[in-house]
This record gives structure tokens, sequence and C-alpha cells, in this order.
């Protein structure tokens, strides 16, 4: 049986009826800062921001998917405020978020990934420290109901899973790219996570309806 949220959050998966305009201007201003890096032929940056968005969309359709197994509730849930749904656990203006996430973040990094922060190497400093942020934000969220959490092992009493399955591989595959060599690797890393994603996002959600 669906939890109350759970419920209400999938009842509203593409559901076009809730659409804002507001989707449009925050669509081009990712867009924007896209084509901004791009035209600096910043690549690093870009596809550090391109890993992060798609490694969000792996979690995303594992949420969702245990969603579908248990029938109870997924990780998280988002059941209202939003102009369009995507799945059970991310709409519309979440997604845009992270495209532009990882962008903001890769642009403090130092140059140099060898290079040491207080003694720590600063790649995975600044991991933990964009993670713990975000975390911080999440149980905001979650204390305004905007994001909610249905289970024992993933909430407030537990910030531990959050960080860890939620945000810190995340930021480590989008340095792990940004600092690939060459930019065809990058792009390969990043096409290969976005294959996955799609392939998933086919069967589960256009195939068989489950997410």
């Amino acid at each position: 049986m669906p939890t109350e949220a759970a419920g209400r959050a999938a009842a509203l998966v593409r559901d076009g009826t809730h659409f804002e305009w507001h989707v449009i201007p925050l669509l081009l201003l990712v867009l924007y800062v896209y084509a901004n890096e791009i035209e600096r032929r910043n690549w690093n940056v870009v596809f550090a921001g391109l890993a992060l968005w798609a490694a969000d969309w792996l979690n995303e359709i594992w949420n969702a998917l245990l969603f579908r197994a248990t029938g109870h509730a997924p990780a998280w849930s988002t059941p209202g405020g939003s102009a369009y749904v995507l799945l059970v656990g991310l709409n519309v203006e979440i997604s845009l978020m992270f495209a532009v996430m990882g962008i903001v973040v890769a642009k403090t990094l130092p140059e140099g990934r060898a290079r040491r922060v207080l003694g720590v190497p600063n790649r995975w400093l600044f991991a933990v420290v964009a993670s713990v942020f975000c975390v911080l934000v999440e149980l905001w969220l979650n204390a305004m109901n905007a994001l909610v959490w249905d289970n024992w092992w993933w909430n407030a009493r537990m910030p531990w899973l959050i960080f860890l399955v939620g945000y810190l591989w995340f930021f480590a595959f989008a340095f792990w790219v940004h600092d690939l060599p060459t930019v065809p690797q990058k792009a390969k890393a990043v096409l290969a996570l976005l294959a996955v994603d799609a392939t998933l996002l086919a069967v589960f959600a256009g195939g068989l309806g489950w997410i």
C-alpha cells in the first residue's frame, strides 16, 4: 500500500495538466550556461555538468523502481509544487537544477587534481563539502514537506546514506570526468552513463510502464 506522499507523487508523474510557463525560461537559462561554457571551450566543466546530471538520472530511476518493487514508497518523492513531474522523485525543476549543479561546482575546483587543500586531495574535499551542503538543503526541503522520505533507512536520522548514495558518488564521477585527459574520453564516459539511463527509461518507463 503506497504512503500518502508516494501516492500523490505517482499520480502526478508525467501529468501535463500541471504545466507552468516558468519551465521555459529555466530551460533557456540552463542552455545559456552550457552555451557560455561551450563558447569558451571549457570542456572540463561542460562534461562535468553533464556527468552529474546523468548520475542523478540513474539515482532517480532506481528510486522509481524501488517504489514499483515495494508498492510502499520510494526513498524520496516529490508530491507537489512542480510544473511537471518526470518520475516519482524527480520533477523538471530538480532536473534542471542538477543540469547546472555540476557546472557550478566544477568551476570552483582548484587547478590540478594532485593539489591538496588542508592536506586532503582537493577533488575529494570538494566532493565531500558539496555533498554535505546538498544534504543540508535536502533536510530543509524535507522539513518543508517538499521532499518526502517515508522509509526508516532514508531520512533525517540517517543522513549518511543520503550523503553517500544521494550525492558523493555524483560529485566523484563528475570530477573524474572533469579530469580525464581528452575530450573524447570525457564524451565517452558521459555518453556511456546517458546510454544506461536511456535504456532503463525505454524499458521501464516506455516499454513496461513501471515508472
